[in-house]
């Protein structure tokens, strides 16, 4: 994986001071190419990494050769577990190795690196939203998750006015292009979708988190609920194969499941909160979704269409 390959850069230039891209390549059995962009990669995220033009150049890390993480600064430590610590949430190899980069750090630069590392979880899945650009106050957030204060934030949920909480933070969520940070409000477990955070302030006082609080087993029960919620409602409906990844889109992946009747059809399962939502997004596709059930579907199928009708006759 990339949490891999960009520890076991850093380790190589430590141990060697300075080597080549080409180098490195052969060393690591990648190519030239993959190097430079992991090399770029720690250069960005604050590791101290910088190219030597000229003949005897090469990439090394400024203060020369090192044999272990000791040289790293605070900053520098953060950065490097904020890089690679979502490997960790799922991959098991990735999370035994920044458990012993952990220890090969200094004592005083421990607690911090350990909060980086589980800061952040990677969800590949997606929930059939638009995507969104990188939020502005993610940097915020992650600097208060890590040193483990409490962030005041004003927060705009879809279907009420902005309000002010006081969270603690215990971690952040990549789940495709979304962002969303996981916190406690009183012990309770809440979820906030970073790009709806219109403000957020890190506080002095130390955040409340669980002993023993593990992100990613915390964002499974919050998927779990949340697709509970999605799946509320269901429909069969018999379909032309093609709209098939249409239909995904629209209303997610694991939302849609096909199975072919024949060359040009397929039998789809579809779900929503509600079946009045279901009814109103297979309503755009009228000429080629027939529903088989349930009756009620149907139902609010046809009132949609009547009212269509009498506001555009």
């Amino acid at each position: 994986m990339r949490a891999d390959r960009l520890v076991a850069t850093l380790l190589t230039l430590q141990a060697r001071g300075r080597v080549t891209a080409a180098q490195l390549a052969e060393e690591l059995e990648i190519s030239v190419a993959t190097v430079r962009r992991d090399l770029e990669a720690l250069s960005s995220a604050g590791i101290p990494v910088y190219p030597q033009p000229g003949r005897g150049g090469g990439w090394q890390l400024l203060g020369g050769a090192r044999t272990d993480l000791s040289g790293l600064t605070a900053p520098e430590a953060r950065a490097l577990f904020l890089l690679v610590g979502p490997a960790a949430s799922v991959d098991p190899d990735a999370k035994a190795a920044l458990r012993k980069l952990v220890r090969a750090l200094p004592e005083t630069f421990r607690a911090d690196a350990a909060s980086a590392a589980e800061a952040i979880v990677i969800d590949p899945d997606d929930w059939g939203e638009p995507p969104t650009e990188r939020p502005a106050l993610l940097p915020v957030l992650e600097s208060a998750v890590v040193a483990r204060r409490r962030v005041r934030i004003r927060y705009a949920a879809w279907n009420r006015d902005p309000a002010d909480r006081l969270v603690d933070p215990w971690g952040l969520v990549r789940k495709r292009d979304h962002w969303y940070l996981l916190a406690g409000v009183g012990g309770a477990e809440r979820t906030y979708r970073v790009d709806r955070i219109l403000e957020a302030e890190v506080t002095d006082a130390p955040a409340e988190r669980p002993d023993g609080l593990d992100l990613a087993e915390v964002w499974e029960r919050v998927t779990a609920a949340v697709d509970a919620q999605r799946a509320a409602a269901s429909a069969t409906i018999l379909v032309d194969t093609g709209i098939v990844p249409l239909l995904s889109t629209q209303f997610g992946q694991r939302a849609v499941e096909a199975e072919s009747v024949d060359p040009i059809r397929s039998r789809v399962r579809v779900t929503a909160p509600t079946e009045q939502l279901l009814a109103r997004g297979l309503a755009g596709w009228s000429e080629y979704v027939e529903v088989l059930e349930p009756a009620s579907v149907r139902t609010e199928l046809r009132r949609l269409g009547e009212a269509l009708v009498r506001r555009n006759a």
